[in-house]
């Protein structure tokens, strides 16, 4: 992912209100190592029942804000973004206003992630050796490859009016 700046983050949300915008906290972007991230994720120090996620979508970033659903689940949930199945994190369910008219008449659209954005991480760790002659970096390649689809979706299905 390209490095992004303050304005650029605040700006690419799309089912977010200008207050929203504004008062919404970022994470140390110093610290942040944009090369290993397919998306950027993280959630609010001050309200962790908020969280953000940007991802590149035709190669402009593109924000969208998220709600962690209440409620619980009665059994450990798989990500619906990394398909990781020895997830090493909690899953939670989140809750995407859509962009426009369609959020505005209350239409949102929810999924289960990881509860602090871990996906990148969890697809980059070498799979289990599945059979002899296993490519093991395809596999890898290949769950990198459709995090970024899956974010991506999910993206453009909240950005859709």
């Amino acid at each position: 992912m390209l490095p992004l700046s303050e304005q650029q983050l605040r700006s690419s949300f799309v089912n977010a209100s200008q207050r929203e915008r504004k008062e919404l906290t970022l994470p140390d972007l110093a610290a942040v190592r944009w090369d290993d991230l397919d998306y950027l994720g993280w959630r609010d120090r001050r309200n962790p029942n908020l969280g953000y996620v940007i991802a590149e979508v035709g190669g402009e970033p593109v924000g969208v804000l998220l709600r962690k659903a209440d409620g619980g689940v009665r059994s450990r949930p798989q990500c619906s973004w990394c398909e990781d199945v020895h997830l090493p994190n909690e899953v939670v369910f989140f809750i995407a206003k859509r962009a426009g008219a369609a959020g505005r008449n209350g239409n949102t659209l929810g999924t289960l992630v990881c509860a602090g954005f871990e996906c990148s991480a969890n697809v980059r760790k070498r799979p289990p050796l599945a059979y002899v002659g296993f490519d093991v970096e395809a596999a890898r390649l290949q769950r990198i490859d459709a995090l970024r689809e899956h974010v991506t979706t999910f993206v453009r299905r909240v950005a859709a009016d």
